[in-house]
């Protein structure tokens, strides 16, 4: 059976503007065929990302009304840290802007050393940050501080139509290896992403999990979560691993983070808020140096640059994603969409993950070749065709250039449909699907694009390109 619920009713809508072929050519054209840089007044169906896209619930939006604008001590900040301490487990939580500000502090912090007069020098250089896989922010962060972003991920996760139950697993064996190779002392953190977004939103194993930390204990590295989505990520484990289909959500929560020092999280995806995030961790020391930079570069310890307001907005998500009937409706609405592409032929990473289908354009358009970016080609064409705007996470977003100035590609050609939570109805998915089908009838037409500018980092955001 197809069919699902959705387990909320919808009390306020926004009208979207339909635009022709005609004036979308226009449109990508004046954004230099970046879809980023289309102004959203002009998407149909916006699945770029389901990071800040979120429909917050009438319980949030009391909330935001609610909320204590306080600078110091805020009533909101107390209802916060409670519910993010009874979730995650940490000593200590701090507010942040959003995740990538999380992450900024983070690596400053690790991947740096303070001079006499007190200043942060980077000190990145020859040391290594490990994971399943690094998304595009953290690795900029980590990249930014002069260090190694390394992607360890199982070799079932580089293989989009391999099933696996948990594709977003770190490679233990790898991991011991590279842990020798490179030797602890250059290990300053150890990171485990859930669930794997660059890797087709795939969920980690709580034995993964576990022995990630056992691995990190024993040598002495810390271990963090970047728990973005540590909800899917809780319900994959409920419905997928042996001996945890009995336990409750919060149950599975509490020992996935039982697990770690500490971790980062942006709370404009599985929070169901506009804007916001936190970094949580146990060691002492670790909080001074994080706090101190967070009053520098965001606000006090009980905001973080973020308004009261947010706080319980963010604090009312945490509660209501804990929602298990939610979280099936979330996980299936999702399935329903990659169901329908495999029907009719359309390439994707298979199982399905849970905020995105990932579409593999590398088997989808196999004469585009990877300096050419077919995932990109295929990010436009969706726009172009159906006012769909998609992300490209493949050699744009994660492609090298060698000393030569040779591209390296990415190991993947992925073209991610984020869904946004509680946003989109059936009929939006299958208008998508119904997209997707015409643009195979002529897929071989497709062309290819080239970067005519680009930044140093995070060249996806602001790339200029012109059609092969």
């Amino acid at each position: 059976m197809k069919s699902f619920l959705e387990p909320f009713r919808i009390k306020t809508v926004e009208s979207i503007r339909v635009t022709s072929r005609e004036e979308r050519e226009e449109i990508l054209k004046k954004a230099f065929y970046n879809t980023f840089l289309i102004p959203a007044e002009n998407v149909l169906i916006d699945l770029l990302t389901d990071s800040g896209t979120s429909a917050m619930s009438a319980k949030q939006w009391a909330a935001l009304m609610d909320g204590d604008e306080s600078y110091a001590g805020a009533r909101s900040y107390y209802k916060f840290e409670k519910v993010v301490k009874d979730i995650f487990g940490f000593k200590y939580i701090l507010p942040v802007h959003q995740g990538r500000a999380a992450e900024r502090i983070l690596f400053t912090m690790v991947l740096s050393k303070i001079d006499s007069s007190g200043r942060y020098i980077n000190d990145g250089q020859g040391k290594y940050i490990p994971s399943n896989n690094h998304f595009d922010t953290t690795r900029a962060n980590i990249e930014f501080n002069g260090a190694e972003a390394i992607d360890l991920v199982i070799e079932e996760g580089k293989k989009p139509d391999v099933v696996h139950p948990f594709k977003g697993n770190m490679d233990i064996e790898k991991l011991k290896r590279f842990i020798k190779e490179k030797g602890c002392e250059n290990i300053p953190i150890c990171m485990l992403t859930i669930t794997n977004n660059t890797g087709g939103g795939q969920p980690v194993s709580m034995e993964n999990i576990r022995e990630v930390s056992k691995i990190c204990k024993e040598n002495r590295i810390p271990f963090f979560l970047d728990a973005c989505r540590f909800a899917e990520n809780a319900y994959f484990i409920k419905t997928r691993e042996k001996g945890y289909e009995n336990k409750s959500i919060i149950e599975i929560c509490n020992e996935m983070f039982s697990y770690a020092d500490g971790c980062t999280m942006s709370a404009k995806k599985d929070a169901f808020a506009n804007i916001g995030g936190f970094i949580a961790m146990n060691d002492d020391d670790w909080y001074i140096k994080c706090r101190n930079l967070l009053i520098i570069t965001e606000g006090y310890i009980t905001y973080g640059g973020l308004a009261g307001r947010d706080m319980d907005a963010i604090a009312q998500g945490l509660i209501e994603i804990l929602d298990e009937n939610y979280l099936k409706y979330r996980i299936e609405s999702t399935k329903y969409i990659g169901e329908m592409l495999l029907e009719n032929d359309i390439p994707i990473i298979r199982p399905v993950g849970g905020h995105a289908i990932y579409i593999d354009a590398k088997t989808f358009l196999p004469h585009i070749p990877a300096n050419q970016f077919p995932a990109h080609s295929l990010t436009c064409e969706l726009y172009l065709t159906g006012g769909i705007r998609a992300v490209e996470i493949g050699s744009v977003m994660f492609g090298k250039y060698d000393e030569n100035g040779n591209m390296i590609p990415a190991d993947m050609e992925l073209v991610r449909l984020a869904i946004p939570r509680r946003v989109y109805t059936k009929s939006h998915f299958d208008y998508l699907v119904d997209i997707l089908k015409e643009i195979k009838k002529y897929k071989d037409k497709i062309k290819g694009y080239k970067i005519i500018e680009e930044p140093k980092f995070l060249r996806h955001f602001t790339a200029k390109f012109s059609p092969i």
